[in-house]
């Protein structure tokens, strides 16, 4: 499995902003081969902002890969970075990749 993770310092007083983005887009994301699961978490607060991430699981690094270069990909990002919105960001996003080496459940 491989874990891809965004995270985002989003400015006080924005964050109703950006967990509505993120509810009303269409990720195009049920349709991708090796898709498994999407999450948005909220993170701590500091002074200035507050700490989101976005988590999504893949079968593999290879299905991650291909889905940044589809069509679904350009269609999930094209309004990302809309200047209406802009300001409510500290920065752009700072990706991390994983790959999953053990897992353990319940």
């Amino acid at each position: 499995m491989f874990i891809a993770m965004n995270r985002f310092r989003i400015r006080k007083g924005g964050e109703e902003t950006f967990e509505t983005i993120w509810r009303e887009r269409e990720s195009h994301l049920e349709r991708v081969p090796g898709f498994i699961a999407f999450h948005l978490l909220k993170g701590p607060e500091g002074e200035d902002h507050t700490l989101y991430a976005t988590h999504t699981q893949w079968e593999n690094r290879s299905d991650f890969e291909a889905w940044t270069q589809s069509e679904a990909f350009r269609k999930a990002h094209a309004n990302a970075g809309a200047a209406s919105t802009r300001e409510i960001y500290l920065g752009p996003p700072q990706f991390e990749g994983f790959e999953a080496l053990l897992e353990q459940r319940r």
